[in-house]
């Protein structure tokens, strides 16, 4: 096995819930993170819904993502990126999400995306 470390990125664009690219992408996120290689997240379109505090899915049959969201802490993932206009489009300020987040726009997003070895889009 080859000691050689890869950088990954997560672009998660879907909305928390409807499908299960959200629990998906945070799945990965885990997971590569096991194996110790360097990752971030970015957050945007429909996905920075995901970062709101005191969801409740249940109603639609669906389990709470905040539980997976507050392991990425535990998992050293600390890099999480937000687009800025995608918050903006949706009337959400940054002061809306209880996680230390990074705000980006659009020069921002392609700059970080050519700072990683691997992009995976959810």
């Amino acid at each position: 096995m080859s000691d050689t470390k890869k950088s990954f990125l997560i672009i998660n664009r879907k909305a928390p819930y409807g499908c299960s690219a959200a629990r998906d992408a945070l799945d990965v996120a885990l997971t590569i993170s096991v194996f110790e290689q360097p990752l971030s997240l970015l957050f945007m379109d429909d996905a920075v819904l995901q970062l709101l505090p005191a969801q409740n899915p249940a109603g639609i049959g669906q389990k709470n993502l905040s539980a997976n969201l507050a392991m990425l802490e535990m998992y050293d993932i600390d890099q999480l990126h937000v687009c800025s206009e995608a918050l903006q489009q949706r009337g959400l300020r940054a002061e809306d999400i209880e996680l230390n987040i990074n705000l980006l726009d659009r020069s921002g997003i392609a700059t970080l995306i050519k700072q990683h070895d691997q992009v995976l889009s959810f």
